[in-house]
């Protein structure tokens, strides 16, 4: 079975919910993956918008996820070591916040968002906070699979 990532807010290539971006709740979307490698220690979870104007967005930056998870539920507290998810740290997105920042484009045509997974063999130990960049360089070497999920959202004019 291969590595993919679900979410039940919405489907591959499919818009997401107003709810999970800056026009409404803001919360992150449940997410749930299957048919990782054998010997995971870690997962790493970042989104982006690589359709931002001003060079790929940062949206979310989560890692050291214990190896044995398997999902994500919706609205992840926005902390640097969100309760029950098994010690994950969360970095800053490029809203300069700490946890997931929903879609958020200039009104216009829609922009893609990529919830990129990535299966180490070993926890990246970095202290909360890290940026993407830094968890980039971290997982080099010790990615044993990735999977995405792209969802689409475009702001009306007002």
């Amino acid at each position: 079975m291969a590595f993919s990532v679900t979410s039940t807010a919405f489907k591959e290539g499919a818009g997401i919910p107003v709810k999970h971006t800056c026009d409404g709740a803001d919360v992150s979307p449940p997410l749930a993956w299957s048919g990782a490698p054998a010997g995971v220690g870690a997962f790493a979870l970042i989104a982006d918008d690589p359709d931002a104007p001003a060079g790929t967005w940062v949206h979310w930056v989560l890692y050291d996820l214990p190896g044995m998870t398997s999902q994500l539920p919706e609205n992840v507290a926005k902390t640097e070591t969100p309760a029950g998810l098994g010690g994950a740290s969360q970095g800053k997105n490029d809203f300069r916040r700490t946890g997931y920042g929903g879609p958020c484009p200039p009104p216009g045509p829609a922009h893609r968002y990529f919830f990129k997974l990535y299966a180490l063999d070993t926890a990246l130990r970095l202290k909360p906070g890290a940026a993407k960049q830094d968890v980039e360089a971290a997982m080099k070497g010790h990615i044993l699979a990735t999977a995405q999920l792209m969802g689409t959202y475009a702001r009306q004019r007002r």
